[in-house]
């Protein structure tokens, strides 16, 4: 593999990893905080399709970002109320939600752009920052990227302080913990957890506009392709902590980036054993293959006030 060869390699690896690293902060965060939030994977395709459809309609990125994070509230709303509102089973009613987008987003989709339309939308474009951008060999192939890709970097680190350095993160880590502490410290356990839903969603949209509208400036029907549940298995993979879900998120990316390299060195390897390569390597974090799990004891439990 030559130098150019391998900058290739980790830049796209990381573009390939925004997407599934904007979705596992959220979600760890929620999971954190005892809400397993299995929705996250109709919160992105709702932003990709919302995203897109609002920078078509405007000519302007900027535009379709604002129109994916609006689209995401109800979708997320709905999430927060079933798990915490109504005390529903959070890993049925995050698959039902994610069925439901699934065919209000195809249906939306065919109406709008036609059944088999690949129609160019506008996008975000690339950019890389000063000094770095100027570096030879990797600085192009790696630093040259959406700005959502730097977001994603500065999200991870300011999430990662807040839950390790504030009050705020101590009550969403107890959330997950000792729900009933909570209750008596006088913070409320449901507005916390529906907070942490929120948020999720949030971070999902920025991760499913980038699909859309950063990435490849087009929208297909399913188009995140399971990305939510990979970002899911992304954070049991890192043991529910930011350092090592951040690079599990990583180590899919370039799981996925693969897929592209090997060919191009001229490896051959079946290319469905490349494709697959990520959903296995998901396959063994959740079968308990990379360590002991040690999730937050109140994860996917109802709370109910004494």
């Amino acid at each position: 593999m030559t130098w150019e060869m391998l900058a290739v390699f980790i830049g796209s690896s990381l573009r390939l990893a925004t997407p599934l690293l904007l979705g596992a902060v959220g979600e760890l965060v929620s999971e954190r905080a005892g809400v397993l939030n299995m929705s996250i994977e109709g919160m992105m395709l709702t932003a990709a399709l919302a995203g897109a459809v609002g920078a078509w309609a405007t000519g302007s990125p900027e535009i379709g970002l604002l129109a994916g994070l609006l689209a995401v509230l109800p979708v997320a709303a709905l999430q927060a109320f079933l798990t915490n509102g109504l005390r529903a089973n959070q890993i049925v009613t995050g698959l039902g939600i994610n069925i439901l987008v699934l065919g209000i987003t195809t249906l939306a989709y065919r109406e709008i752009f036609g059944a088999r339309s690949r129609e160019t939308i506008p996008g975000f474009d690339k950019w890389s920052p000063p000094v770095l951008g100027d570096m030879p060999v990797f600085g192009e192939a790696v630093f040259q990227q959406v700005w959502l890709v730097y977001a994603a970097i500065g999200l991870v680190l300011l999430t990662g302080f807040v839950l390790a350095h504030t009050a705020l993160g101590v009550a969403i880590k107890a959330c997950g913990e000792n729900p009933r502490a909570v209750d008596k410290s006088g913070l409320s356990v449901t507005m916390i957890r529906s907070g942490a839903v929120m948020f999720t969603g949030f971070t999902a949209a920025l991760g499913g506009v980038f699909l859309s509208i950063g990435d490849i400036h087009t929208f297909t029907e399913g188009m995140t392709n399971g990305a939510g549940y990979i970002a899911i298995v992304a954070v049991i993979f890192g043991n529910w902590r930011m350092g090592r879900t951040v690079i599990a998120c990583l180590l899919f990316g370039a799981a996925t980036a693969l897929q592209f390299q090997l060919p191009a060195m001229g490896i051959e390897i079946p290319n469905a054993l490349l494709i697959m390569a990520p959903y296995l390597l998901a396959f063994i974090a959740v079968a308990g293959l990379v360590g002991r799990q040690n999730a937050p004891p109140a994860l996917t439990v109802p709370y109910w006030r004494a």
